[in-house]
């Protein structure tokens, strides 16, 4: 069986000298012998020892607790229920950490579309970032509702060709215009635009954004602050005004 020195246990535990020789001094981690010029020697069971104590340390535990949990008579018990918590806010941290790095991401893909950066350009990511999954959402909401009306549309069109039959492209006029309708005000109710001149946060009329070019995540639209008509970029509203704070 293996025996360490002093010096060799710590350094195997990432710990100083002072450190093992303080434990000693407290009982918490005693020599299982000393050699015949009087060195201490540990043997795999107090590297075991010594290393649980390290993790108790790392985990916020005072001396003297675990002193009196290594005394207990099952504290692998206890020290499993550590390691559980431990793993936790572990797993937390690790979460956040995600999130972050997800964030830094996106931020580095809306800086690659912008022209021209500047400081309120990430006051202006800042509030695209925040409102971003409320904008996916409405964006999938407009989507999956269109996919029957769709389907419906498909379904006439080939009837009407191959049987005749043009009464269900009529049913499908009688619900594609109202779903057209709903859609569109539900759309410009909940988006409104970043001014890529001033940064203004604004809606634009009803008939400009309906009729305006866009792309997935833009609208040429002119700003009622600087009066400059171009490419702005689309974010959540969620109310009939524009949405500045």
């Amino acid at each position: 069986m293996s025996k360490y020195t002093t010096g060799e246990i710590a350094k195997l535990c990432g710990v100083s000298v002072r450190t093992v020789q303080y434990y000693d001094s407290r009982n918490i981690l005693v020599p299982s012998e000393l050699s015949e010029g009087g060195r201490r020697l540990y043997s795999e069971d107090d590297l075991k020892r010594m290393r649980i104590i390290c993790f108790l340390r790392e985990a916020g535990l005072p001396i003297n607790s675990i002193s009196e949990l290594l005394a207990e008579e099952h504290p692998e018990n206890i020290i499993s229920i550590l390691l559980d918590q431990q793993e936790h806010v572990l797993q937390e941290e690790l979460h956040e950490a995600q999130k972050k790095l997800d964030m830094i991401d996106s931020i580095k893909q809306e800086l690659k579309e912008l022209e021209h950066f500047s400081v309120e350009s990430i006051g202006d990511i800042a509030h695209i970032m925040k409102q971003k999954d409320k904008l996916t959402k409405m964006r999938w909401t407009t989507v999956l509702t269109g996919i029957p009306v769709t389907a419906l549309q498909w379904i006439s069109i080939i009837l009407w060709i191959t049987k005749g039959q043009w009464w269900l492209f009529a049913v499908w006029a009688c619900v594609a215009i109202p779903w057209g309708i709903a859609v569109s005000v539900y759309y410009y109710r909940h988006a409104a635009y970043i001014c890529p001149e001033c940064h203004e946060v604004f809606k634009p009329p009803f008939k400009e954004m309906f009729w305006a070019y866009h792309t997935p995540k833009m609208r040429r639209v002119t700003c009622p602050k600087c009066g400059q008509k171009r490419l702005c970029v689309e974010v959540y509203s969620g109310r009939d005004g524009a949405d500045n704070g």
